[in-house]
């Protein structure tokens, strides 16, 4: 789930744009972009977008630089359709409200946001490489190779996002981008909330349901106030599809895959790969339990345990990877 706000381009005789530029060009309309006499360059505010990485309903995301900064970033830019939709902006917000403050090495980097009526984007540290679920899908031995550093790693980015006070209410193999060089970033802050106070939590205040269905806990179904063990139950999912090929639950429409999630034991790893652990399987199984108490007590606990065990029997890959479908 990508989303942003633009800022138009700026003429310029040489080079880079001067600050003088920028600030003029915020107040041309986004469809009068101008390109740049030098290079033939075009600028989006600061930024001159590079390659189109992907378009979604709602927004484009560029590759861009900031010459002045040289400095390579991911631009978000909302489509002028949606530059005044108050949902999308407000997940913009909030996904630079709470981004912008960490400094992590597991958790993507945001710089930058601009909003005006015609123009909105989001500047973030560029990730080069796929997400989790691309990955399973086009290379899953190469995956299944890597993959207890891959688990490590998103469970770090997840746990110091938890240290914060934030639930992300979002976890899925899409959120997670994994570079050539291995490093795993967690992404898409959009959903992220604070965790409310103990008491506030006993108050009936039922919460608006978001997230990817396919890994939404059931506490997060039924819109209570979610804590951390939310997160856990939808890493357990991801964790069932990375190292299984497969989703944990399906189901012919949205209200079936919600009640199995609401209702159905949680599936073993050991029914779905021949190739996987005991030991791994039922830390799985226990993170996808139906009441929160049941399931491992924190993130930090979760690598506790992770780091004693093995995924796969002589580092194999699971017998069949194929065939995930899913109703998000």
């Amino acid at each position: 789930m990508l989303k942003w706000n633009i800022a138009p381009v700026l003429p310029a005789e040489t080079g880079a744009p001067t600050p003088t530029q920028e600030a003029a060009a915020w107040n041309c309309p986004y469809w009068t972009r101008i390109p740049v006499a030098v290079a033939k360059r075009e600028y989006i505010g600061p930024y001159r977008p590079v390659n189109l990485i992907a378009t979604s309903k709602t927004a484009q995301i560029f590759e861009a630089m900031h010459d002045v900064r040289s400095r390579k970033v991911a631009l978000k830019v909302l489509l002028p359709n949606y530059c005044g939709d108050k949902e999308q902006l407000a997940l913009l917000r909030n996904e630079y409200s709470v981004g912008q403050p960490i400094e992590h090495p597991r958790i993507i980097g945001v710089y930058d946001l601009h909003l005006s009526n015609d123009l909105v984007y989001l500047a973030m540290e560029l990730c080069s490489g796929p997400n989790l679920k691309q990955a399973c899908r086009d290379d899953a031995s190469s995956l299944a190779a890597r993959l207890p550093e891959v688990v490590r790693q998103a469970a770090e980015g997840l746990e110091h996002l938890h240290s914060l006070g934030y639930v992300h209410r979002d976890i899925k193999p899409e959120n997670y981008l994994l570079d050539p060089a291995g490093n795993v970033k967690l992404i898409d802050l959009g959903l992220v909330q604070k965790v409310r106070g103990t008491l506030s939590r006993l108050l009936p205040k039922r919460s608006k349901v978001q997230g990817t269905i396919s890994y939404m806990s059931p506490e997060q179904i039924r819109g209570k106030a979610l804590d951390a063990q939310a997160d856990v139950y939808s890493f357990g999912c991801m964790l069932f599809e990375l190292a299984g090929g497969k989703l944990p639950f399906t189901g012919s429409s949205a209200n079936a895959l919600l009640n199995k999630h609401l209702k159905s034991p949680a599936p073993s790893l050991l029914a779905t790969s021949s190739g996987v652990t005991r030991p791994f399987a039922e830390l799985v199984q226990r993170m996808m339990a139906k009441e929160p108490a049941d399931r491992p007590a924190s993130m930090g606990g979760f690598l506790e345990e992770f780091s004693s065990l093995v995924i796969f029997e002589g580092g194999a890959p699971p017998v069949d990877r194929n065939g995930a479908g899913s109703l998000e």
